[in-house]
């Protein structure tokens, strides 16, 4: 019999956004970051189920995976979204397929991202949707939910207005509401296509990873991010300045090319070639017309 390390190694390749089966899907992925008990992965696949999402995908689960709890507690039609759930070792790796990522949160944030409620994020999702473009909630661990790194990989925060006095939630529970408002905004919003989508698609969150790993690995190279106790807090707000600007995928091989252009090497450390500078006294043998 093969280990459980192994069989939720299978698992994450075949049932994750990777690969052709959900690659289409209009739906919406439930991304549940560093899950601890079983029995709420269990009951957030039953609340998914209830507003007809399936595609469920783990971060890092505390107590491993597969998780008995979590079986036992998803009963019903609701255990084969438990039994498909995809498995991943971070949360970049969970999201690097989607083109928009959304994060929940209870807490203000130091980052520059726009709030907005579940019935927005319903809205957005299936607008987008309608564009052939995937889209992903995250929810972070019961105990602290998701760390600033998590979040910095998102596009917008969903903010779950509750009362100020006691906003703590489930983490069925939040699911619950997030999938609700998209099960609900169904009836007057529709998953359909928007017109002529884009011949150049928006950029997948794992072609912005790229990105950005290459622009902070030449800021830190050439000593903008040398100081330690403020480079966190820098690239996670470079990371925002670049989710807002929807970059499609040329423009990612564009400042790919920016960044190479102005260091002379590539990310994988290759030269880049310069053009050759002509001199002074070249330009003026040449004429003003020149090229």
């Amino acid at each position: 019999m093969a280990s459980q390390e192994s069989q939720a190694e299978t698992r994450a390749l075949s049932a994750s956004g990777l690969d052709e089966a959900s690659a289409g899907s209009p739906l919406p992925v439930i991304v549940l970051v560093g899950p601890q008990l079983g029995e709420n992965v269990g009951a957030a696949a039953r609340a998914m189920l209830n507003c007809g999402l399936r595609e469920l995908r783990l971060v890092a689960p505390r107590d491993g995976w597969p998780n008995e709890a979590a079986q036992a507690m998803a009963t019903g039609a609701s255990r084969e979204i438990v039994d498909r759930a995809a498995v991943f070792g971070t949360t970049a790796e969970s999201v690097a397929d989607l083109h928009r990522v959304y994060a929940t949160t209870a807490r203000r944030r130091d980052l520059l991202k726009p709030a907005i409620g579940p019935r927005e994020l319903a809205t957005e999702v299936r607008e987008f949707a309608g564009r052939g473009l995937r889209s992903g909630v995250l929810f972070g661990a019961e105990r602290a939910g998701l760390d600033n790194d998590d979040v910095a990989l998102a596009s917008h925060i969903v903010h779950i207005p509750l009362n100020p006095e006691y906003s703590s939630l489930n983490l069925a529970q939040a699911v619950l509401l997030v999938a609700h408002a998209w099960f609900e905004a169904g009836a007057d919003n529709p998953v359909a296509a928007s017109g002529p989508r884009s011949t150049t698609p928006l950029a997948t969150r794992a072609e912005l990873v790229n990105l950005f790993e290459h622009l902070e690995q030449e800021l830190d190279a050439s000593g903008f991010l040398r100081v330690a106790e403020k480079r966190g807090i820098m690239v996670r707000n470079l990371r925002s300045i670049l989710h807002r600007a929807e970059l499609r995928e040329h423009e990612v091989r564009a400042l790919h090319g920016v960044v190479s252009s102005l260091t002379g090497r590539r990310k994988d450390g290759r030269s880049v070639r310069q053009p050759a500078q002509r001199s002074g006294a070249d330009r003026e043998a040449q004429g003003p017309d020149s090229g």
